[in-house]
């Protein structure tokens, strides 16, 4: 029989609730997936959920009970307990609790492949977008450097809608990064508008690299810039003053790229 709690006082919607800051998440070492998508998307990546909740006016409760095994723990939770734990205010009625990756600061032994580096990026539309844009060219993997939204935040979890099962997600120094893929000889494209950037047109496509995007204002840390193999830029030809970082990343992201 499915446990069932319909208190928001009851000690885990506490808890749960308290996955919403950076905070609870790391005393608790857990974040919460919210929305069948989200859900999905970790089951059919067979990523270990700790619990699944759901009320009973969800809807894919065929779809989901095909997608679980009989450990799976399951509680029923009322309509309150989902709108107190839920960051959109408009619960689809399913949620789940998965622990948090322990290797995400540890920099892989092999490098191979192309690497997306997240500097100082902030907007967790963006974020989203670009680590979506990286799944969808083939990226091994996405960076998350200082300044960069928490890849926990609830927000950042919906926005990569998934993407996040698909590739590996790191976070840590970016020049430490750097250094490794000096080391393992595959190039690190930096992004800047200057007079010593080169049109990313004229970089010869390659199937190892790293590309470093930065801040929605400031662009990318001067010191990282410092370590890069060469810096690129996309022109201008109209009227714009500059591109959405998530819309440069993307077009650098396929374009640099040797399929």
């Amino acid at each position: 029989m499915m446990k069932k709690i319909e208190s928001i006082q009851n000690r885990y919607v506490k808890n749960w609730t308290k996955l919403k800051t950076k905070k609870g998440r790391k005393i608790q070492q857990s974040y919460l997936l919210e929305g069948w998508h989200l859900v999905k998307e970790a089951l059919l990546a067979q990523i270990k959920l700790q619990v699944i909740l759901v009320t009973a006016d969800f809807k894919e409760q065929a779809e989901l009970t095909k997608l679980i095994n009989q450990e799976q723990q399951l509680i029923l939770i009322s309509p309150v307990i989902a709108e107190k734990i839920s960051d959109t205010g408009h619960p689809q009625g399913i949620f789940a609790i998965a622990a948090l990756e322990k290797s995400l600061a540890e920099i892989p032994a092999e490098l191979a492949g192309k690497w997306l580096l997240l500097d100082n990026v902030q907007d967790p539309g963006n974020i989203g977008t670009m680590v979506r844009t990286a799944d969808a060219a083939g990226f091994s993997g996405v960076v998350f450097g200082r300044g960069t939204a928490d890849l926990f935040q609830p927000k950042v979890v919906r926005s990569m809608q998934g993407s996040q099962f698909h590739i590996r997600l790191f976070t840590g120094n970016l020049s430490d990064w750097l250094t490794a893929f000096a080391q393992s000889g595959y190039p690190v494209w930096g992004t800047e508008v200057s007079a010593q950037a080169l049109d990313y047109r004229q970089v010869k496509r390659t199937h190892n690299f790293a590309l470093i995007m930065g801040n929605e204002g400031n662009g990318v840390d001067f010191q990282l810039l410092k370590q890069t193999t060469q810096n690129i830029y996309i022109p201008i030809y109209g009227q714009a003053e500059s591109l959405n970082v998530a819309v440069a990343a993307g077009i650098l992201m396929f374009q640099l790229s040797n399929y």
